[in-house]
């Protein structure tokens, strides 16, 4: 179920982290996180890839309210939502790389599926 880990931070420091994660993640198209992150944020950019494929004033609105830059919001309607109209899900890839060396917490890449590569 998403959103039920709680990644040991408060609940307003752990969405605000999460909005950032995602928000980043949709402006370079991949990030190199912990897998639990990677899990809750593959989640939710998956949300708004699929609420922006919408291209409405409301599915606008919606994103708005999550993605914490506008620029990122204007390249998630007008690039990355077009790619992913014929696909049903899965824009999102995530490759384990190895454990981190400070805590040896698992870490991986997450970032965002070719859809003609399929």
């Amino acid at each position: 179920m998403p959103g039920s880990r709680k990644l040991g931070r408060a609940t307003d420091h752990r969405i605000s982290m999460l909005r950032g994660l995602v928000t980043y993640l949709l402006e370079n198209g991949k990030i190199e996180t912990t897998v639990t992150r990677a899990k809750e944020v593959r989640s939710m950019a998956e949300k708004m890839i699929t609420i922006a494929k919408d291209d409405s004033l409301q599915a606008k609105r919606q994103v708005m309210a999550y993605v914490t830059k506008e620029d990122v919001v204007k390249k998630l309607f007008d690039e990355i939502a077009p790619k992913y109209k014929e696909v049903n899900g899965g824009y999102c890839r995530i490759i384990k790389t190895g454990p981190r060396r400070g805590d040896a917490a698992e870490m991986c890449i997450i970032e965002l599926v070719d859809p003609k590569a399929k």
